[in-house]
Formats: C-alpha cells, structure tokens, sequence
C-alpha cells in the first residue's frame, strides 16, 4: 500500500488470521470502541492503541507496505501473528478513513518500520552477510548428497520388498495388520532421509479405513508408489525433467535455479494444512502478462502460522524463480517491485472438460500429480444425489467436487454467491474431482475465498 486510497476489503483482513479464534477475536476489535490514536501514513503503516485488560494500551503497529505480506508489531503477550489487536486495527482501518486518519506516526511506530526497511534494504543489496556464498565445501557437500543418495536407494529397496510381501500375501492382510506395519515402514523411509517416500507410506497405511472400495485404492497407490521406487533407482536412465520430478516427490532438498520470471501476479488463493510436525501454507499466483499460475510455499512450526501472507484478491509485481521438475508448479518469490494491492482483473476460465484435459496432459510430466490448478468459467454449483457439482452453464459436463470440499464451509458460500447462475472459480482438478478454493461472480464483484 503506497496510495492512501488503497484499502482492503474486511475478507482480505480476516484471511491473514491464523486460526479461527483470532479471526472472531479480531472482528470483535474492528470497530473503534477500544481505539485510540490510529492513523496510517502514505509509506504504508498502520498504528493504534487498543484497550485491553491492564492499564496501559496495546501499541499495535501494522508494515502493509512489505511486498511479501503485511509485518506485525503489537505489545499484548499473545503468540499469535497477527494477533487480534493487529486484526482488529487492519478492520478498522479498511472499513472506515476517518477512525484511521492520515498522519505522522508516533516514535514507537516509526522506529520499528523504519528498523523494518533498513533490515529489508540490508538483506536485497547483500550487505551484513556473514559469509560469501562460495564460501562452503562443495567437495564435503558432493559427499554428503552421495551419502544421502544412497541411504534413499537403500530404503527403495526395502520398499520394493515390502509391496512385493504385501501383493504374495494379499491385499487383505494390510487390513489385519493395521497401521502399525506401515507406520514401521515409515520410519525406516524417514532413516532413509526418504521424507517424500515416507509420507506416501503412511498413506497406504490409512486406506484400509476408508470405506467400500478400499482395496481398489490401495492397489492404486502401490502402483504408484513402485513406480517412484524404480524412478529413482533407475534416474540416471530419465530425461532431466523428470530425474528431478522425482527427485522432488522422494524429499530431495532442491533450489529454486530457474530464470527468474517478472509479473504482475494475482493471489488466487491461500490455504494452510497441518500436520503434527508442520504447518504448510499454499498461496497460488497467476501472472497477468505470462498467464502461468505459479504456488509458492512456506512453513511454520506445528501450531504457528508460516511469515508469508498473501491475501486473496490482491496482486504485486514480483519476480519469481521455478524449482526443478517436469511441468512443477512450485515458485520462489524474489524481488517485489511494488506492494500488494487489490487486483483489478479476474484470470481467464475454461470448461470443466477443458480442466480434466489439463490434468491428463500434466500426469505425463508427472505421474504422481494430485490435481493442477485450473479456473473454471461459468459454472453453476448443483447437487448430485448425495454429493455436488460444478455444472457447465453452456454445455453438457459437470465436475465432482472432492469429498474434502463437499465438507468444509465453502461449499455453502460458493453456492449463496451463485444463487443459481453462472461463477468463475479457482481451485485444484485432480482424480477425486474439484476443489473450490476461490470464486467470483457473473458481474462486477470482488473475489471470495472458499478456504
């Protein structure tokens, strides 16, 4: 944010919060009751001091100016970020100019945005690095990833036996056997330094308990899961592409080393998932000029929110690098010419048969591919006995949505927004069917996030 003008809707705000309690939390502070002194500057900084519990307020300081997403100051003890206050105060200032006027920040604001930018600027023009880059051992790091290599094609092996023991045995026996059995192969793929093995692993482990059809499933991804087992152990035979889309489905550490690519990018979409250890957060970009939709991703602790922040509906101008892989979404974010703000175009759509095309051609690249991310145009959200679907308005084809998108809240916003007639809509297609991750309606309106 640079223009004064330039404000967020109330959903962009809310989209930053880190769970559901902070987004309630949050709305509850949006309105100017607990504030006191608020203001925002043309650099892009938002500050207020919040009521609370004890007899000084909480100074709350917001850097929306940040080009990688909106950086958090607040005094309260809250682990949070952002926590309510800085909610709260992003609310106040998107819905109303006069309670969050324009002005000169006080000390304690300008010192941590300033402190801010100086760091940023350090860090772009390389000043204060500890060491230069061509500092480390490549002959100990060539040594390392043999080491690495072949502890991985170790652990292929013993997989191969163990899907081999599985299929003479029966696929009935892994539902005698439980978890446990795959849990143990797991771990013996995580000593193998073989993340991406084991992840698909324990999955195997959890299909036995997903209803009728079971075994089909499990068939299925032993399929897989072999064919990826002989990829790496047979990589030096691939073409490059797909050596290193292997490489990346086994867990390779990979660096993003493609030419950097500079647009004006879209924020599609952002959602977060949780597992025990980690917090992985998905933001999907679409270039306005290269019509690429990109995904760049972060992590946080279990139980915290990753740093980067990009709200749905806003767009910047960024360069962005590929990592290596046959037909790989994945995206690093580098330099950002200009600070988010609310984008004014909408990406272009395609028919539901279009997008299971799409999908199609993207497995060849990539056999293990889940879904591809695809804009649907004109499509109408109706039911299907039990389940949904998302029905072309001007044909004859439908796509399913996924169970996981038939049970989460977005479903009932996508259909309020449609009301019956046609949307544009962002999501993942794949073999289990659509997933809505963002929609837009027939006329003018802004984006909606169904995540």
């Amino acid at each position: 944010m640079t223009q004064q003008g330039v404000r967020w809707t109330a959903d962009q705000v809310l989209a930053l919060a880190p769970d559901a309690a902070s987004r309630k939390a949050g709305s509850k502070l949006g309105a100017a009751g607990p504030w006191s002194e608020a203001g925002s500057s043309d650099e892009g900084t938002v500050w207020g001091l919040c009521k609370g519990s004890g007899s000084k307020p909480y100074q709350t300081v917001v850097d929306i100016a940040d080009a990688a997403g909106p950086a958090y100051k607040c005094s309260c003890p809250s682990r949070k970020f952002p926590c309510k206050h800085a909610l709260g105060l992003l609310l106040l200032w998107a819905a109303d100019d006069a309670a969050v006027p324009p002005g000169q920040a006080p000390e304690w604001a300008a010192r941590w945005a300033a402190g801010r930018r100086e760091r940023a600027e350090a860090k772009r023009t390389g000043a204060g690095s500890a060491a230069p880059s061509g500092s480390a051992d490549p002959e100990a790091a060539r040594r390392r990833a043999e080491r690495r290599a072949e502890r991985v094609s170790a652990g292929a092996v013993e997989l191969e036996q163990r899907l081999v023991d599985l299929l003479r045995g029966g696929l009935a026996t892994a539902e005698q056997s439980g978890y446990g059995l795959w849990e143990e192969t797991a771990a013996r793929m995580v000593d193998a330094q073989a993340q991406g093995l084991a992840g698909r692993v324990r999955e195997l482990g959890a299909i036995p308990s997903t209803g009728p059809g079971w075994p089909v499933r499990l068939l299925e991804e032993c399929a897989l899961l072999h064919l990826l087992g002989r990829g790496w152990l047979r990589r030096d035979r691939l073409p490059a592409g797909l050596a290193a889309t292997v490489r990346s489905r086994i867990g390779l550490p990979a660096s993003a080393d493609g030419p950097p690519l500079r647009d004006r990018w879209q924020v599609l979409a952002q959602y977060d998932t949780t597992d025990p250890r980690l917090t992985t957060r998905r933001i999907w970009l679409h270039g306005a000029d290269s019509h690429r939709t990109v995904l760049l991703l972060s992590y946080g602790a279990a139980g915290r929110a990753p740093e980067l922040t990009l709200p749905v509906g806003l767009s910047l101008e960024a360069e962005v690098s590929a990592y290596p892989g046959a037909g790989q979404p994945r995206v690093a974010l580098g330099e950002q010419f200009t600070p988010p703000a609310p984008a004014a175009i909408r990406p272009p759509g395609m028919t539901t048969s279009q997008a299971v095309a799409r999908y199609g051609d993207a497995l060849r690249d990539d056999p293990w591919l889940e879904s591809v991310p695809v804009t649907l145009d004109r499509v109408v959200p109706t039911p299907d006995g039990d389940s949904w679907q998302l029905a072309d308005a001007d044909g004859d084809t439908a796509l399913p949505l996924t169970p996981a998108a038939r049970s989460r809240p977005g479903l009932w916003r996508l259909v309020a927004l449609s009301g019956g007639a046609p949307v544009r809509v962002f999501g993942e297609c794949g073999h289990q069917g659509f997933t809505p991750l963002t929609a837009w309606p027939e006329g003018p309106g802004d984006a909606v996030a169904l995540c």
